[in-house]
Formats: structure tokens, C-alpha cells, sequence
């Protein structure tokens, strides 16, 4: 199902809780929103759609993937961005790295680990910071 984006900055402010299977309803909710947004969002977490949880959706080279209990534990080479949200107004700075290692959990809540670079690594730490609540 398609959700209303949340705007609502106190919301967003807030640290995600873990996700469960439980919530596998709600990241397929996130990836039909992310679709029906894509032409001008190319990754979404869940607490843009109202739910405070740690799960993000992304586009990885033209194949959407979805990431539960997305962790950073390597970064390399930090530069700084301009960066957009659908939750927020305007353009704004972040800090941001070129290369991440992110552990994550697949649908399956399987533990992986896989680096990324360049722009799919900074849309990865744009997700992961919402899961964090912090609002560039």
C-alpha cells in the first residue's frame, strides 16, 4: 500500500526500533512507496511513512532493495554533500563517506554484510541517519 509521506519532524526526530518479522507487511508498504515516488525519491525509511522502525528501501543500481536493521560498521574517506528529502523542505548539508560496510538483515532476517560506494553508499547513509533520527 501506497502511504502519505510524513512530514513531521518531531516524528522523525525519534530512534527507530528494531525491526521484526513482524514487520515485513510494512517494508513492502515501504517499497510501493518508494515506487510510486521514484521520480524524484531514490530511497525511503520507515519512519517517512509513519512507521518508527528500523527498515530502509533504496534503489541499487536500478533494482530496489529493502535493508532491516541497517548498521554502519565501516566508513571510509568522508566528503561533504547537498542532499534532499521528501520528508523535508529545501536542500541541505550532510556529511557524508564514499565508501560504507553496512550489516544489515535480509527479508529473511538474515545477518549480511556488504560494502557499498559513491551514490548508493550516500543514499544507504541518508536512510540509515532517519533510522537514527537525525534530520539533515
Amino acid at each position: 500500500m501506497v502511504r502519505e509521506i510524513m512530514r513531521d519532524e518531531s516524528f522523525l526526530a525519534q530512534k527507530a526500533e528494531p525491526a521484526t518479522p513482524a514487520d515485513l507487511e510494512v517494508a513492502q508498504d515501504l517499497l510501493e512507496t518508494l515506487q510510486a515516488n521514484r521520480a524524484g525519491c531514490v530511497g525511503m525509511a520507515a519512519n517517512m511513512i509513519g512507521v518508527n522502525k528500523r527498515i530502509i528501501a533504496f534503489d541499487n543500481d536500478g533494482t530496489y532493495m529493502v535493508m532491516f536493521n541497517p548498521e554502519i560498521v565501516k566508513r571510509a574517506t568522508p566528503y561533504q554533500a547537498e542532499e534532499g528529502c521528501l520528508s523535508l523542505l529545501g536542500v541541505r548539508p550532510a556529511k557524508r563517506w564514499k565508501s560504507i560496510k553496512v550489516q544489515y538483515q535480509n527479508e529473511k532476517f538474515q545477518t549480511r554484510f556488504k560494502t557499498y560506494t559513491g551514490w548508493t553508499a550516500q543514499i544507504i547513509q541518508h536512510e540509515i541517519d532517519h533510522c537514527e533520527g537525525v534530520i539533515i
